[in-house]
């Protein structure tokens, strides 16, 4: 397998974690998302994922793009250790959350948003992130046991964790937050979040490097 991936870039960080977990080794082709202009705009890239966004896989002869597609094939042919749990309550309950990340939080601050919103990207980001932390801390004071759903690793802690790595990043006020903040503290534990960390990449600038 192959993996168009951005050190930094949140989506690319849960595909890694995915492949760590599940023991799958790859090769990483970088596509820096700010230099040159954004190298995921060259023609080449465009050519691997249309939508010109990172991560993108070639896997089994196919080439996969968004994260969660990437993620639920992973699991659909390598199914150990599995991502969704088999109660069926508990595995909509993933989705969701997952969900609620992918599609209700990190679109709303990612680079292609805030480079339109100029001097107030950084305002925007930490309201984005905090509206819908508001509404997954009250989600995960339902769900979670260790982990975001009960006490096994799932596809919902493959998204909380970089997710909060932004936050971090634009200085979100994480006090809000005990059971995500306590949550991902946990994940930081485990090998396959750390050798995944955005810190330990062959992409990342040698002041960024663990």
């Amino acid at each position: 397998p192959v993996l168009y991936s951005y050190f930094r870039s949140s989506c690319s960080w849960r595909v890694r974690i995915a492949l760590a977990l599940k023991g799958i080794a790859y090769d990483v082709v970088p596509v820096n998302l700010l230099k040159d202009g954004g190298q995921q705009f060259s023609a080449e890239f465009k050519a691997v994922n249309p939508m010109q966004q990172v991560p993108a896989l070639k896997i089994d002869g196919i080439t996969l793009s968004q994260s969660l597609a990437i993620i639920h094939y992973l699991e659909d042919t390598c199914p150990n250790p599995r991502l969704l749990p088999q109660d069926l309550k508990k595995r909509a309950q993933v989705r969701m959350i997952a969900d609620h990340i992918v599609s209700g939080i990190q679109p709303l601050q990612n680079l292609s948003i805030l480079k339109q919103m100029g001097e107030k990207k950084m305002e925007w980001a930490q309201n984005c992130i905090a509206s819908g932390f508001q509404a997954l801390e009250q989600t995960l004071q339902h769900t979670a046991g260790r982990y975001c759903v009960g006490d096994e690793v799932s596809m919902a802690d493959l998204c909380l964790v970089p997710q909060v790595f932004n936050a971090e990043r634009f200085k979100v006020n994480m006090g809000p937050y005990p059971t995500i903040t306590r949550i991902n503290k946990a994940l930081l534990e485990l090998e396959a979040f750390k050798v995944s960390h955005p810190s330990l990449q062959p992409d990342t600038p040698a002041e960024l490097q663990a």
